[in-house]
């Protein structure tokens, strides 16, 4: 494995805001670029950069609709990590988004489901000639169709795009699975660097993330003590020093866990629990397990189990 192709793309804030609603601090962001920038992760992804005219903030934090004006106050001067921010489709307005020469992101990252592509393309080509970096993430894998994946693959090599992401959104993926379509991208768009984002469900984010890194995937998606959405993410430490690269450095990061990490799990919740592993296991989408872990019926393992199993046993009791 040539260690030295990879990148890291590390989204503890924009993933990670997704458990607490994005309260983090101006200096805890600034303390993490300094950690990562130090660690040598080559991105880190900042937030979101969608419209809060689209989309009802619900008291998020800043990072939910990233403000150039904001982040150049945060962020004044950046070093060698480059910075990043994600957009879904639909709640983004365009008009918001400053020419790459005026903004303090590099890349611009869309994330689509597999029906939506052709609109994320379209995202894509407009960033890209605003001079940015771009991704397009095609989400829920697990759920989409062959023909539908050919047929996108189609549209996404006539696209500029730089980065195509295999995201395993349900934690649901394995070894077969990651093989399967990494060597799949890798034929059907030659021309495309890839990237894998990985949850954490089934305990796999780390080895699948490996895997993909083996057959020469580029990009690779991580979080600071693995915070990001339920299961979480492939953990930046884990990734930072197995890589063994001369470039990264885990000491850094170990620093960022020990001084805000460990506290911050304290007051909110992510990472392996039982019904997220359910989820997983059964390829369903984690929100069903966020839900219940927002119960007083949070730890019914064997009923949350039984409800996605066997809901006629459920409805009839």
């Amino acid at each position: 494995m040539k260690h030295d192709q990879h990148k890291i793309l590390d989204c503890t804030i924009r993933d990670g805001g997704l458990v607490n609603n994005w309260d983090f601090s101006v200096e805890f962001v600034q303390d993490m670029y300094r950690g990562l920038n130090a660690a040598g992760v080559e991105y880190m992804e900042i937030g979101y950069k969608n419209s809060a005219k689209l989309l009802k903030s619900d008291n998020a934090g800043p990072w939910r609709f990233l403000n150039e004006d904001f982040l150049r106050e945060v962020i004044p001067t950046k070093n060698d990590t480059k910075l990043s921010a994600l957009v879904d489709i639909g709640r983004v307005d365009e008009n918001d988004i400053l020419p790459r020469e005026q903004s303090q992101l590099d890349l611009i990252r869309v994330a689509s489901y597999i029906k939506d592509v052709d609109k994320g393309l379209q995202l894509v080509q407009k960033f890209h000639d605003m001079g940015y970096e771009t991704t397009l993430n095609i989400m829920a894998l697990s759920h989409v169709m062959e023909n539908e994946l050919n047929e996108a693959f189609e549209l996404i090599n006539r696209s500029p795009v730089d980065v195509v992401y295999v995201v395993d959104s349900y934690g649901s993926m394995n070894h077969k699975d990651i093989d399967y379509m990494v060597n799949k991208f890798q034929r059907l768009l030659p021309e495309k660097k890839l990237g894998l984002h990985m949850h954490n469900n089934m305990q796999l984010a780390f080895s699948n993330t490996v895997i993909g890194a083996e057959k020469g995937v580029e990009f690779l998606d991580t979080s600071v003590f693995g915070m990001g959405r339920a299961a979480g993410n492939c953990t930046t430490e884990l990734l930072v020093s197995y890589l063994k690269n001369p470039r990264y450095d885990v000491r850094p990061v170990l620093d960022l866990i020990e001084r805000h990490m460990v506290a911050m799990r304290e007051k909110v919740e992510w990472g392996y629990i039982i019904p997220y592993m359910v989820a997983g296991t059964l390829n369903e989408h984690p929100r069903v397990a966020m839900a219940v872990r927002n119960t007083a019926d949070k730890d019914k393992y064997v009923e949350f189990y039984d409800k996605l199993t066997t809901p006629e046993t459920i409805a009839n009791n």
